[in-house]
């Protein structure tokens, strides 16, 4: 399995609606509010096997809202 962290930033107006409609998806390990550049941090675990990129576009970017993200991949926790 591999952890994934996504920024997301959300068209105005449509975070709640965004984070809801993730939420809907069950493919979360976490998902926060956040204040910045970006609205919401999510945590992902991909399953061994998945090609991430293909993951991330399957189960995530086909929801409506979602204006820009970026993803950052995790290696060896200490």
């Amino acid at each position: 399995m591999q952890t994934v962290f996504v920024q997301i930033r959300c068209t105005p107006g449509t975070t709640y609606d965004v984070a809801f409609r993730i939420v809907l998806k069950e493919i979360h390990a976490d998902l926060f509010s956040t204040s910045g550049e970006y609205d919401l941090l999510l945590k992902l675990i991909i399953p061994e096997g998945e090609d991430i990129g293909r993951y991330i576009n399957h189960h995530l970017l086909d929801v409506d809202g979602i204006e820009r993200t970026l993803t950052t991949i995790t290696f060896k926790a200490f």
